[in-house]
């Protein structure tokens, strides 16, 4: 696989949810196992992470919590698109999170067309889920938008074209978004293989140097800045 991240450096900061939100209203959450402060609150259900979320974002002063590449979850253990005897645990985030309690608007990052899309109904799944692909500049990579509202899947249409900037959706309410707090999932994929309206948005430690290559850190298309 050869992908030159050089090419993302060459564009402003992009935004993909809430365009009126200005970054310095952003605030980093590390929901990971390792912010021992998590273990002071009851985090089992979506509701309880709403109510968290909002806490953090209030007691910060802030409008969007972001964060989570590459970060090692605890959140999943709840489901089994995670958990099972069959396979090792994933729960590795290969994405970016987007986190506010509201219906926001979801945007294209670049022009691109419809990959794929579908309601990926699991608990603890994205929900509704749309794939754009992009080519410019002779790169061809995808995009994905997990959480999303069950209606932005009924008009679209495989190849439909779309533009940066272009709103595709707004945020999805549990259950409805996999049973989560509202938040944009976002992903960057270089090789989609064979996957359609779904991709990994969590890996286990066995996978993660090939889907860390596959999937680079989406911040270097939102270059949020604090």
């Amino acid at each position: 696989m050869s992908f030159n991240l050089d090419f993302f450096h060459d564009f402003s900061p992009i935004k993909v949810i809430a365009k009126e939100i200005d970054y310095s209203n952003y605030i980093a959450i590390d929901l990971s196992e390792n912010n021992k402060e998590l273990l002071n609150h009851k985090l089992e259900t979506a509701h309880d992470y709403e109510i968290y979320i909002q806490d953090y974002l209030d007691k910060n002063n802030a409008k969007i919590a972001f964060g989570g590449y590459l970060e090692t979850r605890n959140l999943y253990k709840r489901s089994a698109v995670f958990n099972n005897e069959n396979s090792k645990e994933r729960n590795i985030h290969i994405g970016l999170d987007l986190w506010i309690n509201e219906e926001a608007p979801v945007y294209s990052c670049f022009d691109g067309e419809i990959h794929s899309f579908q309601n990926n109904t699991a608990l603890g799944d994205y929900g509704p889920t749309i794939i754009i692909k992009h080519h410019s500049n002779n790169v061809t990579f995808y995009s994905l938008y997990g959480h999303l509202n069950i209606d932005c899947l009924k008009n679209l249409k495989i190849g439909q074209k779309i533009k940066h900037g272009e709103q595709i959706a707004t945020l999805g309410l549990p259950p409805i978004n996999g049973d989560y707090a509202p938040h944009l999932h976002f992903q960057i994929i270089i090789d989609i293989q064979n996957y359609f309206g779904d991709y990994p948005g969590v890996c286990s430690s066995d996978d993660l140097e090939f889907y860390s290559n596959n999937c680079p850190n989406p911040n270097l298309i939102l270059k949020i800045n604090n």
